[in-house]
């Protein structure tokens, strides 16, 4: 993993439309926030955005992978997290528009867990 300021600051040019964001780094990556909420995942020059079953199948079509890491016991991890489509990174209008989804699942109410 890794994080480099230059490619946040052209990360926040691109989806400049969108509107003010905060990137902050974490865990040798960035999240990404908008309104409070991380919809975005900035590592080793990647945009991962946040996505749900719906959204995941759409970026799915357009190219994207899934967002993974390894544990140092070796085990991969998989989150809610997808690239941004290669087309995309050439258009930020469409980069917005991809954004502009993955901060609405990130601000979705989460569903409360039940008790048992």
């Amino acid at each position: 993993m890794g994080y480099d300021k230059g490619f946040g600051e052209w990360v926040r040019d691109h989806l400049a439309d969108l509107g003010p964001i905060d990137i902050r780094p974490m865990f040798g990556a960035a999240g990404v926030k908008f309104a409070g909420a991380m919809f975005a995942i900035l590592d080793d020059g990647e945009v991962w955005l946040k996505a749900d079953a719906a959204l995941a199948a759409e970026l799915e079509a357009e190219g994207a992978r899934r967002f993974t890491y390894r544990t140092k016991a070796g085990e991969e991890m998989v989150m809610a997290y997808w690239s941004l489509p290669a087309s995309a990174t050439d258009d930020a209008d469409e980069a917005v528009a991809w954004a502009r989804r993955a901060v609405e699942v990130a601000l979705r109410p989460k569903p409360k867990a039940k008790r048992r």
